[in-house]
């Protein structure tokens, strides 16, 4: 299975470039886009995503010092897309295409 994410700043309308993500133990950092991937193998169950928002927002105010998507894989050979819509008090996100 293939994982990726895209995580923009609903504030500023911006990517959350800069931000640590964690698959399972395994980080990746966005990119300018806000994008990050994950292309090694995942077994099918329940995996976390952890975004370390709080790191990220650093001085500025906000409430979440991190944000976990707990999801399921059934199908190991899908790419799954998980976005992170952001903002220093809320967030959202969804299983994307």
């Amino acid at each position: 299975m293939s994982l990726s994410t895209h995580v923009l700043d609903a504030a500023t309308g911006a990517p959350a470039a800069g931000l640590t993500v964690s698959l399972d133990g395994v980080s990746r950092t966005t990119d300018a886009d806000g994008r990050a991937r994950f292309d090694s193998d995942v077994a099918p169950g329940t995996r976390r995503l952890v975004f370390d928002t709080g790191a990220w927002f650093g001085d500025r105010p906000h409430f979440h010092p991190e944000v976990v998507v707990t999801f399921t894989v059934t199908d190991p050979a899908a790419h799954l897309h998980v976005p992170l819509l952001l903002s220093p008090f809320a967030y959202s996100t969804y299983r994307g295409s």
